[in-house]
C-alpha cells in the first residue's frame, strides 16, 4: 500500500469534508451546496462507500479525500500528503540531511522576512518612531487606506537611517549574509559596507500564494528619492516574473467567480480589495508573463487586463496579450481555454484613483471590458492616416493577425477576421491567407529550448512555480529503492469477464510501499473504521498505467486525445464542459495515477525541459517508484515483477500489443486507450447519477430528479459516442 493509499485508508472522506462543508445525509450518500461555487440546490455529493466526492453542478469535478484537500486548501499533491499524513499518523518519506538543511534554510529566510514585515508594520504604528505621524497620515489620507487594510496587508514604514533593520535583525541572531540574501540589505563591493536597502519608504509586504512574506515593495516618501517604487531583488524566495501580488487574498474570489482582473501595481490591487473587488491581482513587472498567466488559469476562465491607460500601460497591455497569444498557440489541446479581455480606463487614470473616486464605475468597466480583438484592432488602426495605403493597412493586419487567430475556436477566428476586414477594407480571403502563412512560419521554427542531452542527478530540481504549488524534492527525501511488489495482492490473472482487447502490455499495479508503523494516537484510532478503504480495481489500475506510459512517451498524444474528445462532442458545449471534457486527472481512479497525470500536465506547461525529464525531476518524491514502474518498457523487466504462474498471460498480453502496434499508428493506439479510460469514467459517473436520482426520488426532490435525469441522458449519449468510436478503431485494427 502506497503512502497515499495508507492515508486514504485512515481518513474517512465524510469525516474530513464535514470539517469544511455542512453535509446532510441523503440516502446512501451525503449532500451539500458546493463549497466552490454559488448554488441554491445542493449538487455536491459525498459517497462513503466509494470514499469519493463529486460536484454535479458548475464545477463538474470530483475525486478522493486527497483531491478534496488539494482543491479546498490550494495545496500541491506533496503538501496534501504532508498535511493529511500528519492528521492520519502516516509518515511521508524522510528527507536526506542535505535536503533537510536546505529546507530549514529556506524556512529560516521566510521567518526573517516575516519578522521584518512585523518590524516595518510596528514602525508605522509606533508614535515614538521619528517621522511616523506624517507617514501614517500619508498612508490614510494620500493613499486612502483604512485601518483594516493597513492591518490586513501589514503595510509598514522603513524609517530614515542606514542600518535600522540590519542592526535589529542581527540582534535577533540573523547574519549579514542572510539579510543580504533576502534583499533587505546591500553590500558595497568596493568598501565592504553593508546597509539597509529600504530607507524612508512606505513598505508593502509581497506574499506568495500561500500568504508567506517573500519580498517587499517600497514607495518613496521624499520627492527627491528615486526610484519612486523600489522592489526587492530576485532572491531564493522571490522571482517577480513568477509572482502575482495579492493572489493569496484573491484566489478564493477568483475561484468562485472564475474571473481575475490584473492591474499594474500593488497600490491598485490593495485599493481594489479594500473596495470589495477581491478578484484583483497585480503584476510584478511591466507586462504579464507566461507563468503568471498559468497561475491564474487554474481557477479563472476570464482574465481582464486593467493596466494603466498611459502609453507605458498600453504597451504593457500589448506585450501581455502577445504573451497570452504565444501561450495559447503552444496549447492547441485547449489547456488554456480562457477568455482574455481588456479594460480601458478613461481620462488616463490608474485603477487606484478610479476606485477611490467612483468604485461603481470600476465595476461597470470590468463588466464591459473589450474582447481582445476589438482592443487590438482599435489600438493598431488608430495610427493609420485617413487615406492609408494598401501597404500600410497590410502592415497593420500582419501585426495583429497572430493575436486574432490564437483561439482554436473557428467561430471566434472568423468573427475576428471579419472585424479586421471591415476596419482595414481588406478582403477576408487575403487576411486568412496571411494568417495561414504566419502560422506555417511559426510551426517551422525550432523549439526554444532543446531537450537536455544528458540526464544528471539534480541537487535542487526546478520548482513548479506558483506559491501554493511549489514542490521540489527538497521537501521530501531522495527516491527510495523500489521495494519488491507484494504479489499476493495481485491475485490470479483476470481471465474471466474481461475482453482480450482491453488487456494491454506491461500491465502492472502501482508499487506497494511498506506501511509506516501506527503511532499510539492517530486519526484512524479516533474514527475506528475497521474496513479498509476502496483501492482502484486491478484491471482499471492496469489500463491507467498503460495510458500514462503512452502519454509520457508521446506527449503530443495528449493533445490528440483532447481533439478527439472535442470532435466527438461536435461543438456541444454541455458535452465539452461535461462527460467529453479534456483528458485530466479525473479520468484516473488511483490516487498516484491522478497525481502523476497532474504532474504530466504541468510538464506540458513549461518549455525548459522535455516533459519526461521534467517528470523525473519535478514529480513528487513519493511518486518516483510509481513513475519507474510506468516507464518500464520491456517484457524482461515485466517478468521480474510477476510470478512464474503469470508468465503465459504476460506473453499473451505482450504479443497482443505488438500486433496492435503493427496494425495501427501508435498515437492512435494511445488515443483510443485514453478514450477507453474515459468510457469507464463516464460509466462510473453515470452510475453515481442514477443512485443520486434514486435518492432524490426517495426524498421527493423533483428539481434534483429532473437535473440528474438530464445529466444521465447526457452521459448516456457520451457513452454511446465513445463506444461507437472504440468499436470502429478495433474493427480497423482487425482489418
Amino acid at each position: 500500500m502506497s503512502v497515499a493509499d495508507e492515508i486514504k485508508a485512515r481518513i474517512d472522506i465524510v469525516d474530513y469534508i464535514q470539517r469544511y462543508v455542512p453535509l446532510k445525509r441523503a440516502g446512501r450518500t451525503y449532500k451539500a451546496c458546493c463549497p466552490w461555487h454559488q448554488e441554491k440546490t445542493p449538487s455536491f455529493s459525498v459517497d462513503p462507500d466509494r470514499q469519493s466526492y463529486r460536484c454535479f453542478g458548475a464545477c463538474a469535478t470530483g475525486g478522493d479525500v486527497i483531491g478534496f484537500a488539494m482543491r479546498h486548501h490550494g495545496w500541491s499533491f506533496g503538501e496534501a500528503l504532508q498535511e493529511l499524513g500528519k492528521l492520519a499518523g502516516v509518515e511521508v518519506e524522510r528527507q536526506t540531511p542535505e535536503q533537510r538543511q536546505n529546507s530549514e534554510r529556506l524556512d529560516k529566510l521566510r521567518g526573517l522576512m516575516h519578522t521584518a514585515a512585523d518590524v516595518y508594520h510596528n514602525s508605522l504604528l509606533d508614535e515614538t518612531v521619528e517621522g511616523q505621524p506624517d507617514v501614517l497620515r500619508y498612508t490614510r489620507e494620500k493613499r486612502g487606506f483604512n485601518n483594516t487594510t493597513i492591518t490586513a496587508y501589514k503595510i509598514g514604514f522603513a524609517p530614515a537611517g542606514w542600518t535600522n533593520m540590519l542592526d535589529h535583525l542581527k540582534t535577533l541572531g540573523y547574519t549579514e549574509s542572510e539579510i543580504i540574501e533576502v534583499g533587505l540589505a546591500v553590500k558595497n563591493e568596493e568598501t565592504g559596507r553593508v546597509y539597509d536597502r529600504f530607507r524612508n519608504r512606505l513598505m508593502i509586504p509581497i506574499r506568495d500564494e500561500r500568504g508567506r512574506v517573500i519580498a517587499f515593495g517600497a514607495r518613496a516618501l521624499a520627492a527627491e528619492d528615486n526610484p519612486k517604487y523600489l522592489n526587492s531583488p530576485q532572491t531564493p524566495l522571490f522571482d517577480k516574473s513568477r509572482t502575482l501580488f495579492g493572489l493569496d487574498a484573491a484566489k478564493a474570489s477568483i475561484r468562485e467567480s472564475e474571473e481575475a482582473v490584473i492591474v499594474e501595481g500593488y497600490m491598485d490591487a490593495i485599493q481594489a480589495h479594500q473596495a470589495g473587488f477581491k478578484n484583483v491581482v497585480a503584476q510584478m513587472g511591466t507586462a504579464m508573463t507566461e507563468t503568471q498567466l498559468r497561475l491564474l488559469t487554474r481557477s479563472a476562465k476570464k482574465i481582464i487586463l486593467a493596466l494603466d491607460s498611459d502609453a507605458a500601460g498600453q504597451n504593457a497591455t500589448r506585450r501581455s496579450l502577445e504573451t497570452a497569444r504565444t501561450t495559447l498557440q503552444a496549447d492547441f489541446g485547449g489547456r488554456l481555454s480562457v477568455d482574455i479581455r481588456v479594460l480601458q480606463i478613461p481620462d488616463a487614470k490608474d485603477p487606484d484613483d478610479l476606485i477611490r473616486e467612483t468604485p461603481e464605475r470600476w465595476a461597470e468597466l470590468v463588466a464591459n471590458a473589450l474582447p481582445v480583438a476589438d482592443f487590438v484592432i482599435d489600438m493598431e488602426a488608430a495610427s493609420l492616416p485617413a487615406n492609408a495605403s494598401v501597404m500600410e493597412r497590410e502592415a497593420v493586419a500582419r501585426n495583429v493577425l497572430p493575436l486574432l487567430v490564437a483561439s482554436e475556436n473557428n467561430l471566434y477566428k472568423r468573427d475576428n477576421i471579419q472585424k479586421l476586414a471591415l476596419r482595414l477594407h481588406i478582403a477576408e480571403r487575403d487576411l486568412l491567407a496571411w494568417a495561414d502563412e504566419q502560422t506555417r512560419i511559426e510551426k517551422a521554427k525550432k523549439p526554444r529550448t532543446p531537450p537536455p542531452a544528458e540526464k544528471k542527478p539534480h541537487p535542487n530540481p526546478p520548482r513548479k512555480q506558483g506559491g501554493n504549488n511549489e514542490v521540489s524534492t527538497a521537501d521530501y527525501g531522495e527516491p527510495p529503492d523500489v521495494p519488491p511488489m507484494d504479489y499476493e495482492v495481485l491475485g490470479p490473472p483476470p481471465d474471466a469477464g474481461i475482453d482480450d482487447e482491453q488487456l494491454l502490455p506491461d500491465e502492472v499495479a502501482f508499487v506497494k510501499r511498506p506501511a509506516s508503523p501506527e503511532p499510539s494516537i492517530s486519526y484512524a484510532a479516533a474514527i475506528a473504521r475497521p474496513a479498509a478503504r476502496r483501492v482502484a480495481p486491478i484491471e482499471e489500475t492496469m489500463i491507467e498505467v498503460v495510458v500514462l506510459r503512452g502519454l509520457f512517451r508521446q506527449p503530443m498524444a495528449y493533445y490528440m486525445v483532447n481533439r478527439k474528445l472535442r470532435e466527438l462532442a461536435n461543438d456541444d458545449r454541455t458535452m465539452i464542459d461535461g462527460p467529453l471534457s479534456d483528458c485530466c486527472a479525473d479520468d484516473f481512479t488511483h490516487v498516484d495515477a491522478r497525481a502523476l497525470m497532474q504532474a504530466f500536465q504541468a510538464s506540458l506547461e513549461q518549455d525548459e525541459l522535455d516533459p519526461l525529464d521534467y517528470l523525473r525531476l519535478q514529480a513528487d518524491i513519493s511518486l518516483q517508484p510509481q513513475l519507474d514502474v510506468i516507464l518500464a518498457d520491456d517484457i524482461t523487466g515485466m517478468r521480474k515483477r510477476v510470478r512464474e504462474s503469470h508468465t503465459a498471460d504476460l506473453e499473451r498480453i505482450y504479443s497482443h500489443n505488438r500486433r496492435v502496434l503493427e496494425g495501427a499508428d501508435s498515437t492512435d493506439v494511445i488515443v483510443n486507450q485514453a478514450l477507453e479510460l474515459r468510457a469507464r469514467r463516464v460509466k462510473r459517473e453515470r452510475e453515481e447519477l442514477v443512485f443520486l436520482q434514486m435518492d432524490a426520488q426517495a426524498n421527493d426532490d423533483e428539481d434534483a430528479m429532473m437535473r440528474y435525469g438530464q445529466l444521465i441522458f447526457l452521459f448516456n449519449k457520451a457513452q454511446q459516442l465513445l463506444d461507437k468510436n472504440l468499436q470502429k478503431f478495433k474493427s480497423s485494427v482487425r482489418e
